[in-house]
């Protein structure tokens, strides 16, 4: 084994691309292995990998890791991108929490009925302009760079990448943000996160047609 982490899970975005943005963003090479059979995540679960019969699954430091939530707090905590004491880390998580409640709605989006689409379109915009993006918008404007202690953390890595899912779906999201378009800047020039947004990195495209069949025929019964 080469030592670097090993990502299980479907080839597209799902609940492992933030892990895949952390590793990133911390400068971390990872291999990935994608599940293409529903054979494949059966014989997981029967050789007892899978804690609660659930992917992702990140293999690091000798841990055969589930849960999104756990994955990205220790990957945080291990290359420093966790703050620097308790308040901080209060602070990141209730930030990460908020981001992953509207990254919630879009990871289900692609899995809508079309009839849905349009209103479920108009809730996540709703929610980006109304409740989500103010919050972030009003730290910055404080004349930091960065959300907490100014220092560069997972709550950054967690919204550039949500601001990028939105802006996919609603290009004009940040019109009415000027701190949130200039974080969107410094974000995407700082070096690790500048490679991951270039093409042929381990970034996965929005989900396709193939990828909603793959899904739903691996994990719907």
């Amino acid at each position: 084994m080469s030592g670097k982490p090993r990502l299980t899970y479907c080839n597209g975005r799902g609940r492992m691309e933030p892990v895949r943005w952390l590793l990133a963003a911390a400068g971390v090479e990872f291999e990935e292995v994608f599940l293409e059979t529903r054979e494949q995540y059966e014989k997981l679960i029967k050789d007892g990998v899978l804690m609660f019969q659930q992917v992702p699954l990140v293999e690091i430091d000798g841990m055969k890791m589930v849960q999104t939530r756990a994955i990205l707090s220790y990957i945080a905590g291990k290359y420093n991108l966790y703050g620097k004491d308790l308040k901080e880390r209060a602070l990141i998580d209730m930030y990460v929490e908020g981001i992953t409640d509207l990254m919630q709605m879009i990871l289900v989006f692609p899995f809508s009925p079309p009839e849905t689409k349009e209103k479920n379109l108009d809730s996540i915009k709703d929610r980006a302009i109304n409740r989500y993006f103010p919050v972030f918008e009003k730290v910055l404007k404080h004349g930091q760079d960065f959300l907490v202690g100014n220092k560069f953390s997972w709550a950054d890595v967690q919204l550039i990448e949500a601001i990028l899912a939105v802006e996919e779906k609603i290009p004009a999201v940040l019109s009415g943000f000027p701190q949130l378009q200039a974080f969107k800047i410094r974000m995407s020039n700082m070096p690790t996160i500048k490679k991951f947004l270039q093409p042929g990195s381990p970034r996965k495209p929005p989900p396709d047609e193939c990828y909603i069949e793959t899904v739903l025929k691996i994990f719907k019964k």
